[in-house]
């Protein structure tokens, strides 16, 4: 696709991407094919961060801002043809607008709907003269060819205009029954910082009444759309601060807002279509953001640094230690171990304690490799077992620990800490593992050359932090990265859109899965695939920032493995197991453009 120029700047080109015949994936992003980050990887940033890109894109980059305004409503135009198919033909559009530029935006999507022949009538809540700027200029317009087509068409205007400053005028509007096939939300997108009130209150009530009916009805129609950010959202906030429009589909425009991306307010934005608009790539990129939304590309990357080449053999792809189950806890072990040698990985071996090595070596692949460690009197790992594991460790590229292990024995609380402190590989710690450390010791750091990954879920983050209210996880985004400078570790939390932190302070989040992955397992098998990926990219390049690029990776393709599960079977019946076997195909399917 050919890119335009602004300002001597090549605009990214606007692609959108999603599971193929995945409803459930909510989220369509942005691909680009240059960024100056690594991972290359979509800046998510603040109404402030925003503001200030428009003001130097008008200012430096000789852009009027009208031509930003004219391009978010042409992008808007393009995500819902796209919606429809192509096919708009019969369907009619209502625009409801606030006062500020988002309802500027509306007012010019209104004029190319209504240039196309779709017939809009567009509700501005206010007064054309209380309004300015370009959103004026847009209104006026609109106006103005309202009034000249409903002088001229006796079958009625295909675009309306109607100044809305009372509930009761609104009212009156909203009262008769309309069979409108798109309702635009554009009232505040990222201008709102407090819960909704009075007239803009009853419209978003009334927009969520019509979407229940719709649902309760099984119905496709009204489409609801919003543009940039569901009006009642707090652009910045992941938390929803009062009630908002449930969007169906949201444009956002430039760059995904922290609402955009954040559960749970994310969870209103329906499907997420991020449009460029013009903003210069060198703007977005030097806006100072810490927080990302990893891209398909990030995958894609990090598979064409680690094909297989016409030489490779096991040792070229690395090998994987897995120290974990326990006496009747062995499902977790050899789920982990079938991850890691279905992610690619060379060899894969899984330290377990005596009495259970049986059992795992039962459940596990036959070419994942079994071997005994000395155990407690429960079944459980012994610290006698540190120095045999190390020095199996020594052996492999990557170490994972902790799944099934069990952490009820000091002795394995023992183990855990002693193996850690003294790694001299990257190590990923999971379930039991990090139960084992709770609540995170000071002393227990990564560092550059032996990296620690930990995943936890809420509950497992709760106890490294020393907390016990949920509340303290409230915003997640600013507690993983906290935590991950602060121990120079990666955290990869688990839960819809899941977050990965690095020790500098970004966090990255992972935009695929769906709820069929929170069940018994999926964590174990996460943990597999991402020490199978780190172990493949340690034998290329060893370092921080690598495991970093391979947890991304594998954080994306195990959604992805996910969704396209989902699709085959349904989220209720999924299991981790069924996960696992989709590895292929989303590896195939963001690596067909490389290998087989």
């Amino acid at each position: 696709m050919a890119q335009r120029q602004i300002g001597g700047k090549p605009e990214r080109p606007h692609f959108v991407w999603k599971p193929p015949n995945a409803p459930w994936c909510s989220l369509s992003i942005d691909q680009r094919t240059t960024h100056s980050y690594h991972p290359d990887v979509q800046p998510v940033i603040t109404a402030e961060q925003m503001r200030e890109i428009d003001r130097l894109t008008v200012e430096d980059y000789s852009t009027p801002s009208i031509l930003l305004m004219e391009a978010a409503a042409s992008a808007c135009l393009f995500a819902i043809n796209t919606h429809f198919s192509g096919d708009l033909a019969g369907k009619k559009a209502r625009i409801l607008c606030g006062k500020g530029n988002n309802g500027g935006d509306g007012a010019a999507l209104a004029r190319n709907l209504a240039r196309i022949g779709i017939p809009t009538d567009v509700v501005l809540f206010g007064r054309v003269d209380e309004t300015r700027g370009d959103a004026r200029t847009n209104f006026e317009i609109v106006r103005s060819i309202s009034s000249f087509e409903a002088g001229s068409n006796a079958h009625g205007p295909p675009l309306s205009f109607i100044e809305c400053d009372s509930v009761s005028s609104w009212e009156q509007i909203a009262s008769p029954r309309q069979n409108y096939h798109l309702i635009v939300d554009a009232l505040f997108g990222t201008g709102l910082s407090r819960p909704l009130e009075g007239i803009y209150l009853q419209v978003v009530q009334h927009l969520n009444l019509l979407r229940s009916a719709r649902e309760r009805a099984s119905g496709e129609r009204p489409l609801i759309v919003s543009l940039d950010v569901p009006s009642g959202l707090d652009a910045d906030s992941s938390q929803p601060i009062g009630e908002a429009v449930r969007a169906d589909l949201t444009v956002t425009f430039t760059a995904p807002k922290p609402a955009n991306v954040i559960p749970p307010a994310s969870h209103f934005c329906g499907e997420l279509k991020v449009a460029n608009v013009g903003s210069p790539l060198a703007l977005i990129e030097s806006a100072g953001t810490k927080l990302f939304l990893s891209e398909s590309e990030d995958a894609r990357q990090w598979l064409r640094q680690t094909r297989y080449e016409p030489d490779s053999h096991k040792n070229t792809h690395g090998h994987v230690l897995i120290v974990g189950g326990s006496r009747g806890y062995t499902g977790a072990a050899a789920l982990c171990g079938d991850a890691a040698i279905r992610s690619g990985a060379g060899l894969v071996t899984i330290a377990t304690p005596a009495s259970a090595q049986a059992a795992v070596a039962a459940s596990t692949m036959p070419e994942v490799i079994t071997t005994a460690l000395a155990e407690t009197d429960r079944g459980s790992v012994t610290d006698e077992a540190v120095d045999h594991a190390l020095g199996l460790a020594s052996k492999a590229t990557v170490l994972a620990i902790g799944p099934g292990l069990t952490a009820a024995d000091d002795r394995t609380r023992r183990f855990v800490n002693s193996v850690v402190a003294r790694r001299t590989t990257p190590v990923i710690i999971d379930a039991d593992g990090l139960n084992c450390l709770a609540p995170w010791p000071n002393e227990v750091a990564g560092t550059r050359e032996y990296p620690i990954v930990i995943t936890p879920h809420p509950g497992e983050m709760l106890r490294l932090i020393g907390a016990s209210d949920m509340k303290a996880l409230a915003d997640r985004v600013n507690v993983v990265s906290g935590f991950a400078s602060r121990h120079h570790v990666i955290v990869v939390l688990k839960g819809s859109r899941s977050l990965i932190g690095a020790p500098d302070g970004r966090v990255f989040v992972n935009p695929t899965g769906n709820p069929g992955l929170g069940k018994a397992g999926s964590g174990d098998t996460l943990t597999g695939l991402i020490a199978g990926l780190v172990a493949q990219a340690i034998k290329r390049a060893t370092g921080e920032e690598s495991v970093l690029t391979a947890t991304i990776a594998a954080l994306y393709i195990g959604g992805l493995a996910g969704d396209l599960a989902a699709q085959r079977i349904g989220m209720r019946t999924m299991v981790a197991s069924d996960v696992r076997e989709q590895f292929a195909g989303a590896i195939h399917y963001l690596n067909s453009d490389c290998e087989p």
